[in-house]
């Protein structure tokens, strides 16, 4: 893993969010987009060197609006930037980690993403992000 890719912070309302966070870093966001494989609207802040991604549910099934439910808005997941995402993968289950993804899938902001399953890493969604090259 080569560095922290991004936080993932679960909103109710990614507008009034938007309007929350661009006060808060001075800047208002640089990218707003939909993933429907995972039912949720992304917007993405850049902070310094970090980036915040903000997560609002686009259903009721969405995992997001899942996780508000059970425990409100906040910190969902913390993201890192991979060089190989399918040997990353192969690595973690290995070392005995419970991936939710088998396989990487396209996420936001132009990644392959995966998830571990938070009962393996002491109750943190770990997401693994990989840039796709054109």
């Amino acid at each position: 893993m080569k560095k922290i890719e991004h936080i993932g912070i679960a909103v109710k309302d990614i507008e009034n969010s938007n309007h929350l966070f661009k006060a808060l870093f001075g800047e208002a966001h640089y990218k707003i987009e939909d993933v429907e494989s995972e039912g949720v609207k992304t917007s993405f802040f850049q902070c310094g060197p970090n980036k915040i991604e903000l997560l609002q549910a686009t259903s009721e099934e969405s995992p997001i609006a899942k996780f508000i439910d059970k425990k409100g808005e906040g910190v969902h997941h913390i993201a890192f930037a991979v060089n190989d995402i399918e040997q990353e993968i192969e690595r973690l289950t290995k070392e005995g980690f419970t991936m939710i993804h088998k396989a990487p899938k396209k996420g936001a902001d132009n990644k392959l993403i995966a998830f571990l399953h938070p009962k393996s890493t002491n109750g943190v969604l770990i997401e693994l992000c990989q840039e796709i090259k054109e």
